[in-house]
């Protein structure tokens, strides 16, 4: 079966976009091969610097044949009708046509068979819209083209079972009546430098076999590797081990198509900058790999990942001129060093009152100001918090950012502010705070647990929450400019993980008040104009604890946990302690996973489902006293002592947040309610026993709803 093998060969493609294209390419290739009817057996994507390729296996040898059906008009419907679907059919007369009957009529049908194209013309139609289509995040037009790229492209090799496919890809000439293309062969080229001659293909494995040959590694996953296996050698040559980095493995993977690792020097005036001014000059701008030494500390050499293969003198260029830009990188980085330790962080201070943190919410100034209060009444919730440390760890939390090494390398906010408060003076647990107050920044960041660095985190995001949302500044659909999302999900896990008994509504309403009594703010009153509103609704805090109930049913998806169980406890109100709350949806989900649980819940959707039909028939609630002097069954007495038992056990449980006793309890209510509904008709013909009845139902509601919003419960 006929093999398909594209190449699309250009200038080099940012590494950040090599991974995401190539997948783009396999994605649109594939639904354009199955929207031309053309099935296949598999399709694989590569990248490298310069090319995008594909292949697709068990093509078929031609487009199959189609049958298209085109309904006319009803047999003896005006001449006008008939003429106007013979011309749109493109038809000369009805003897073309068939007859049929749909429901009680007749109908002229065309049946139109059309032939499938061969493969190659197939294939030509597919591939154009293919390439025309594929998405980049950016682009750029070139020349005197107006066609949009990644960057410039320079050829199309397209080979179909050994032959090259007839077609050509138009990058529209600007010049009207003039026209630059691309015409698809058979060819393309190795290495930019070690292999400059073109070479013909002729299928897959050989195309791959000759790159090889012409120095480059078509597979991305082969070349990571073979970068990990040189760098770990060269690693264990000098007597250390590599310093684990993935992301800026993947990065340098795409950087390169035929990978070399050689290891460079750094001189021993630099090595007494901290580790992060290191790493971070190296990895930043040069991609360089870092070494440790036997004790896990940075050692003075690095590993350099050459696109060359060169002879022993053009390696020692190579590398030689690699340590003369880190050397001019790091004599940068220690002017930073010690420049910045001459002015106290304390002295840095007043300069983020010129620092926009928000055009709407003041300057970062302003944002310390609020921060240094709200960390220090956040204290009183953080075990082992010192409320003094915390209030010092935000003001100087964002103090570095006026610094010249955080100029340079903003990715070191923080953690310089935590090398300069050291070097200073302060306590280790307010320097920690400083570094840390902005984690968790992701799901798999570390999450703070000293109770400073606590304070501090959580003062900043809360800040940022309450100021954003009352600001009308909302994350929609996919867009989350000031990362509000992640903010929400960062103060969940300082909670949940550090088990923080936070009321969350008393401390947005704090936050809300150091807003307004900055009164800085200023709300969108319409699309037309901003004014002042008087500052921050206090409503915000209830909207933040709905966003707060969404972020926190994703993080529990991702570990299994339902969200409707999440929903079930939100939904009785009042609930902001996510300690609390996560204890309780934690009881009622073990409560549903067994048998009683499971009943009761059928139960009490059965319950609920009979009382809810009658009341909307009789328009009238049933949530009044049960009269017990109108029982008539046993089982009316029994169901009713149960509820009665199990609301006072209940309450009693839940009032020492004792939520598995609570479920436990209402476990105890399945035989009751069980023989109930075994025993008793609910609709009896006597309206009072009706009525009582009903709300004896209605009291099973009541009763669960202590622990939970039932009908909230999916499956």
């Amino acid at each position: 079966m006929p093999e398909l093998l594209l190449e699309l060969f250009s200038e080099e493609i940012p590494a950040r976009m090599q991974a995401r294209a190539a997948e783009d390419l396999k994605r649109l290739m594939a639904e354009r091969l199955k929207a031309a009817g053309l099935d296949f057996t598999r399709i694989d994507s590569y990248v490298t610097p310069r090319r995008l390729a594909l292949v697709v296996d068990g093509l078929p040898e031609k487009q199959p044949d189609v049958t298209e059906e085109k309904k006319g008009p009803r047999v003896g419907a005006p001449d006008a009708a008939i003429q106007g679907f013979l011309k749109g059919a493109g038809l000369a007369s009805l003897d073309q046509c068939e007859k049929r009957t749909v429901g009680k009529a007749e109908y002229w049908f065309y049946v139109d068979q059309i032939a499938g194209l061969p493969i190659d013309r197939a294939i030509a139609e597919v591939l154009f819209d293919t390439i025309e289509k594929l998405p980049w995040s950016k682009s750029m037009r070139w020349a005197d083209t107006t066609v949009s790229w990644i960057r410039p492209l320079h050829n199309i090799m397209a080979v179909l079972d050994g032959q090259q496919i007839a077609f050509d890809f138009d990058l529209r000439h600007v010049v009207e009546g003039d026209r630059k293309t691309l015409v698809a062969n058979n060819r393309t080229r190795g290495h930019r430098f070690m292999s400059s001659n073109e070479f013909a293909v002729k299928n897959f494995a050989d195309y791959k076999a000759k790159l090889e040959a012409a120095k480059v590694i078509l597979d991305p996953a082969e070349r990571r590797a073979a970068i990990l296996r040189q760098a770990e050698a060269a690693a264990k040559g000098e007597g250390l081990t590599l310093k684990e980095d993935a992301g800026l493995l993947d990065e340098v993977t795409g950087l390169v198509e035929w990978p070399r690792v050689l290891v460079g020097s750094i001189d021993a005036a630099y090595m007494a900058l901290p580790p992060e001014v290191l790493t971070t000059s190296m990895r930043a701008h040069q991609k360089y790999f870092a070494l440790l030494n036997k004790n896990g500390a940075l050692a003075p050499r690095f590993l350099v990942v050459s696109n060359m293969e060169t002879d022993a003198d053009g390696r020692r260029n190579i590398v030689a001129g690699n340590e003369r830009v880190l050397r001019a990188r790091l004599s940068d980085a220690k002017f930073f060093w010690d420049q910045d330790r001459k002015t106290r962080l304390e002295d840095r201070v007043p300069a983020l009152a010129a620092q926009v943190f928000h055009a709407k919410l003041g300057t970062l100034g302003d944002k310390v100001s609020r921060m240094e209060t709200l960390a220090g009444d956040l204290a009183q919730h953080i075990p082992g918090c010192d409320k003094d440390r915390a209030r010092s760890a935000a003001r100087l939390a964002k103090a570095d950012l006026s610094s010249g090494m955080v100029g340079e390398f903003p990715e070191l906010q923080g953690v310089m502010g935590r090398y300069y408060a050291l070097a200073e003076g302060e306590k280790a647990d307010v320097a920690d705070a400083i570094r840390d107050h902005y984690s968790p920044i992701g799901p798999n960041d570390r999450c703070p647990s000293a109770p400073v660095s606590v304070a501090a985190a959580l003062a900043d995001k809360i800040d940022t929450l309450v100021g954003f949302f009352g600001i009308r500044e909302l994350p929609t659909g996919s867009k989350d400019p000031f990362a509000l999302r992640r903010a929400a999900l960062g103060v969940i896990r300082l909670i949940v993980e550090n088990k923080l008994r936070l009321p969350l509504l008393k401390v947005f309403a704090t936050g809300i008040d150091l807003y307004n009594g900055q009164a800085k703010v200023m709300f969108t009153a319409d699309s037309a104009a901003d004014r002042p509103l008087g500052g921050i609704a206090p409503e915000i805090g209830a909207e933040l604890l709905s966003f707060f109930a969404d972020r926190l049913k994703v993080a529990l998806r991702e570990k299994g946990v339902r969200h409707d169980l999440v929903d079930a406890v939100f939904a009785l109100g009042g609930e902001d302690d996510l300690v609390r709350l996560l204890a309780r949806v934690d009881a009622l989900g073990n409560f549903l996973g067994n048998d009683d649980g499971a009943n009761l819940l059928v139960a009490y959707r059965r319950a609920s489902n009979i009382v809810a039909i009658e009341e909307k028939k009789d328009k009238t609630a049933y949530n009044g006293a049960v009269a017990t002097a109108r029982f008539v069954e046993p089982e009316e007495t029994g169901l009713h002592a149960a509820l009665g038992a199990a609301q006072d056990a209940t309450k009693t449980a839940l009032g020492r947040q004792d939520f598995v006793a609570a479920m436990q309890t209402l476990a105890a209510l399945r035989r009751p309610i069980d023989a109930f509904f075994d025993k008793v008709t609910v609709n009896a013909p006597d309206v009072k026993l009706r009525e009582n009845r009903l709300r004896l139902l209605s009291e099973i509601r009541r009763t669960l709803a202590q622990v939970a919003d039932f009908s909230k419960i999916e499956g």
